[in-house]
């Protein structure tokens, strides 16, 4: 379990992995806060509505970075009463940086030219001394993001039980699939109300909108081969270590089928006991507007 006061700093290498440590952390209930300039991390913690336990992700293009002050910031809060303070850095080899480096595309952000070698190079140096202090040193070269929150999970919550969480999303195929989607089902191929004039206003929470949508024939067949395979496939995916769930469900709008497979979905996992939430992306982005 982690402490009521916890406070981990993340940082190593660009492309080593420090987005996915901080994901990792949030989903075992860190509150994360990343690229916090140095001179506001213990302002922060000094707060008394401060979050914990708390997990900060520093860097190199954090405001103010020096590895120096962030060492002597660590060994200060380290030193408080009822403060656990400790350094997670996420190291990773120079072939492997590079070839992360390769594969995106991506500039380095310590490279003067579109050729990562002189960053890579650059930025591990600066940063020995923080390889040296850190309290937990996760090597991430021969891992994938699953490996690493899997090894997170170790380090950070070892009694932790095996709770997944699972978000369901209603989408348009139009504006393209949400990013991070475990499982898509497309239910473009029941029967649209947006062609019922008295439908097309309302959306696939409307009870009117949800009737239409099941009273396809189609309808029942599809819902419960799906709730079927969820329920089959969630203790696998919980027993592999997996934290977190996102299935999607689109139809043309992201208004009516999509919405109405969700919310009903969302409340058949519920009844069984499984946390879960909803976002209906169409819906929200037209409420924005």
């Amino acid at each position: 379990m982690t402490s009521e006061r916890q406070l981990v700093i993340v940082t190593g290498p660009s492309g080593a992995g420090r987005s996915s440590a901080l994901h990792a952390l949030e989903d075992l209930g860190f509150d994360v806060v990343d690229n916090l300039p140095l001179n506001l991390v213990e302002t922060l913690v000094a707060q008394e509505n401060c979050k914990w336990p708390l997990a900060l992700g520093i860097h190199t293009r954090t405001r103010q970075f020096s590895p120096q002050a962030l060492i002597e910031t660590i060994d200060r809060l380290a030193a408080r009463d009822r403060i656990d303070a400790s350094l997670l850095y996420l190291d990773c080899t120079r072939d492997t940086l590079l070839r992360r480096y390769s594969e995106t595309r991506r500039r380095h952000p310590m490279a003067e030219s579109a050729d990562p070698t002189e960053g890579v190079a650059r930025e591990l140096a600066l940063l020995e001394p923080l390889r040296a202090r850190a309290d937990t040193l996760i090597d991430t070269s021969a891992m994938n993001v699953h490996d690493l929150r899997r090894e997170v999970e170790r380090w950070y919550a070892p009694d932790a039980g095996r709770d997944m969480s699972v978000a369901i999303t209603s989408f348009s195929y139009k504006r393209g699939l949400p990013q991070g989607l475990d499982l898509v089902f497309d239910c473009r191929f029941l029967r649209n109300p947006h062609w019922e004039l008295s439908l097309r206003p309302m959306d696939g929470r409307s009870s009117e909108v949800s009737e239409y949508v099941q009273n396809d024939r189609a309808y029942g067949a599809f819902f419960d081969k799906v709730r079927e395979l969820l329920v089959f496939l969630l203790p696998a995916y919980r027993a592999e270590g997996k934290s977190h769930l996102s299935i999607g469900f689109g139809c043309s709008g992201g208004r009516h089928r999509s919405v109405a497979l969700t919310e009903a979905m969302a409340n058949a996992l519920a009844d069984t006991g499984q946390p879960v939430s909803i976002r209906h992306r169409e819906l929200e982005r037209r409420e924005r507007v």
